[in-house]
């Protein structure tokens, strides 16, 4: 496989499965894999199911396998994983509306009008982001991970801007429901 080729299949145990791979879908996959509501290994199987078309067939014995070049074809094609989790700086649905607003800036039209887009396009035009208020928040998020000082300019961002700035915490059903039970109690 190259640079140019745009794979809608993958080989797993000797066999090709056809994939998902539009950007929607392989978004949808990773605010799946990233979700609270589930372990990891019910995680990992409703990502699997989700990205190869035909899991059903697809013996268990191959999921480990299945779930590696799942995971090649999100970087792109690109096996390296670093050599420590990295901190987050980005969260795809989050960041949804300042990543569509630079992808499409970059790719010269609007890209949700799409029928089908490719993930490595989309994440082709998403590399080719330069500066623009998704590299705003995501400097402004990493100086604060690193307890770097704020230039001026950007103190005064994030106090306009908080709430895009900082990460959501996402809550199980459990978690929202003790919630409301909570407000509930206390007449909120």
């Amino acid at each position: 496989m190259t640079a140019w080729d745009l794979p809608l299949s993958l080989e797993v145990g000797g066999r090709a499965y056809r994939v998902n791979a539009d950007y929607r879908d392989i978004l949808d996959l990773m605010v799946r894999l990233n979700g609270p509501e589930e372990d990891e290994r019910t995680r990992l199987y409703i990502a699997l199911a989700l990205f190869y078309e035909d899991m059903a067939q697809m013996p268990q014995e191959d999921y480990g396998e299945a779930v590696r070049r799942m995971f090649w074809f999100i970087n792109g094609g690109r096996d390296e994983a670093p050599a420590r989790p990295q901190p987050k700086v980005i969260d795809w649905e989050q960041d949804g509306s300042l990543i569509v607003a630079d992808v499409n800036r970059v790719a010269g039209c609007e890209v949700r009008s799409l029928q089908f887009c490719h993930w490595w396009t989309f994440l082709a035009w998403f590399q080719g982001i330069g500066e623009g208020q998704l590299s705003t928040v995501v400097s402004i998020r990493e100086k604060r991970r690193r307890g770097k000082k704020l230039e001026a300019w950007e103190r005064e961002f994030y106090q306009e801007h908080r709430e895009m700035v900082d990460f959501k915490k996402r809550y199980t059903d459990e978690e929202r429901e003790e919630q409301e039970r909570l407000k509930k109690l206390l007449g909120e």
